[in-house]
């Protein structure tokens, strides 16, 4: 029978975000003036980095979901990967922001190492996380509250590092920026490994997922791998297009999202019984409506969130002139976006997830637009308006990831196939794609200025670019995404009957109530 999650563990389950985001939120906020400021990389060179490294994530996010669904052990499929990864992670986060002396070019290919290093160990541990809830609980309702028990942990975890991070540079530091960043990550690596710790041994994985395929891990990983080109050669293509911006890099980005429709549609009309699991996977997927919308979604909200993330640091330590402010704004926003979360369940119980999400999107965008016509000096203006976005924009991800639990429901119902792993790693895949563009276009606007954090004589050439990026240009994408989840084909009625119907087939009575 289906039973109410329990306090603690929800509160467990948020607790690994609270983890998560030491290292997601602190490289979001940090990483790219940490790159420019202090480590010494180039605008141009370090949006490179972002993107480069992002194209990995294409490979590693849909392999970690693969294994992870085909996973069995006592701990269960999820667990045991968050369990082995969380070392590696927090090894990680201390690394990617060392500064070794080591040249220009060694600084640059150590910077390539330990991000891609960063980058997966954060797949291995948080595709796992991420597909945790969708085995903890049937319920779409408690699905929605366990989700906003993990936002609400995520920006708990972001709070901490996000507004306490330059006053521990300076601590540690003593002037010294290099060696404060380098302490501050050994203590929150510390805070890392003890909150997954609390995490795993504290929820349960109750949805029973079959294995369905016979065929070895290593023969579905070649079948997926020759399918790969066609998610990573579109996404090459985009990222060139992005980076150079020129006839060259639009005319093959056209070209191969024309050839690659070809083979998608191809693949789509091949007999089932040709195809094996993973390749069957991605069909799934590819004729799974409600999931190629969410993963839309998920790219809009990140650059959406990731670009104002992005530039905070820039913003109020050049364009207002106060960088001790920039603590204290973070610890402001991500104060309301506790409060965001949380109020994501009673909110979509009232006005429906769906509703919910779109007018989160437009009130969101609306307020960040205002931004620009903050006069110059308002920091009380700035505050308002940034603390009046994120309270919506805090409810994005939750409702976000609580509805890609419903696309592996909504799949499993009209398939009778399940590969929740592979579902929230793309999740998590489009979430990390949006946030490494969203680095990389920070950099990209303020390099088009001529912005060199090394020279400040650039500085005052890159303010109108850092007044953009902080108001109208993530606006843009935020009304994008509203536009897009019109399209949305799920509401609370009909995803109440695919659950009723799959706690059925599994012999569960069902207690949802309308």
């Amino acid at each position: 029978m289906e039973q109410k999650l329990s306090l603690s563990e929800k509160i467990g389950y948020g607790l690994g975000d609270a983890a998560a985001n030491l290292v997601w939120r602190g490289a979001l906020a940090y990483l790219t003036v940490f790159y420019t400021d202090t480590y010494g990389l180039s605008a141009a060179a370090a949006a490179m980095l972002f993107l480069v490294v992002r194209l990995s994530d294409g490979v590693t996010d849909i392999i970690m979901g693969m294994i992870a669904d085909r996973t069995k052990t006592k701990m269960g499929k999820f667990r045991p990967w968050i369990l082995g990864s969380t070392p590696f992670l927090g090894l990680f986060m201390v690394l990617c922001f060392t500064t070794p002396n080591l040249g220009n070019v060694g600084l640059l290919v150590y910077a390539y190492l330990t991000y891609i290093g960063l980058t997966l160990a954060y797949t291995v541990n948080n595709v796992p996380y991420s597909a945790l809830m969708g085995v903890i609980t049937s319920d779409d309702r408690e699905r929605t509250s366990l989700s906003g028990f993990r936002f609400a942990g995520a920006f708990l975890g972001g709070l901490l590092v996000m507004g306490c991070l330059p006053m521990m540079v300076s601590y540690f530091g003593e002037g010294n920026d290099a060696k404060g960043y380098q302490y501050t990550m050994y203590v929150f690596a510390t805070l890392l490994v003890t909150l997954m710790l609390i995490t795993v041994y504290s929820t349960k994985e109750r949805v029973p997922v079959a294995i369905n395929s016979t065929a070895p891990l290593k023969q579905e990983l070649i079948d997926l791998s020759k399918h790969l080109p066609l998610i990573l050669i579109p996404l090459a293509s985009i990222t060139a297009f992005f980076y150079f911006r020129n006839l060259l890099s639009g005319t093959i980005f056209v070209a191969v999202m024309g050839i690659s429709a070809v083979f998608v549609k191809k693949l789509l009309a091949r007999p089932e019984s040709l195809n094996s699991r993973s390749q069957q996977d991605i069909v799934d997927l590819l004729t799974n409506k409600p999931w190629l919308i969410l993963l839309g979604m998920g790219f809009l909200t990140m650059m959406f969130n990731g670009i104002k993330y992005g530039v905070i640091a820039y913003y109020f330590k050049y364009y207002i002139g106060e960088e001790r402010l920039i603590g204290y704004y973070f610890i402001c926003l991500l104060v309301v976006s506790i409060f965001g979360a949380l109020a994501t369940s009673w909110l979509s119980e009232k006005f429906g997830r769906k509703p919910l999400f779109i007018i989160s999107l437009l009130a969101s965008s609306l307020f960040t637009l205002a931004i620009f016509f903050v006069p110059l000096g308002s920091t009380v203006g700035i505050f308002t308006l940034g603390c009046a976005a994120e309270f919506f924009a805090a409810i994005m991800p939750t409702l976000f990831f609580s509805m890609l639990g419903d696309s592996a429901d909504y799949n499993e119902w009209r398939t009778g196939r399940r590969a929740t792993g592979l579902i929230y790693s793309a999740g998590s895949f489009v979430q990390k794609t949006g946030g490494g563009f969203a680095g990389a276009l920070v950099l990209i606007v303020l390099g088009s200025y001529g912005y060199d954090g090394m020279q400040p004589a650039t500085i005052g050439q890159s303010l109108p670019g850092m007044r953009d990026l902080m108001s109208w240009i993530p606006a843009c994408f935020g009304f994008a995404g509203a536009l897009l989840f019109l399209l949305y084909p799920l509401n609370d009625k009909n995803q109440q009957e695919v659950t009723e119907t799959l706690l059925k087939r599994r012999g569960v009575p069902s207690t949802i109530t309308a």
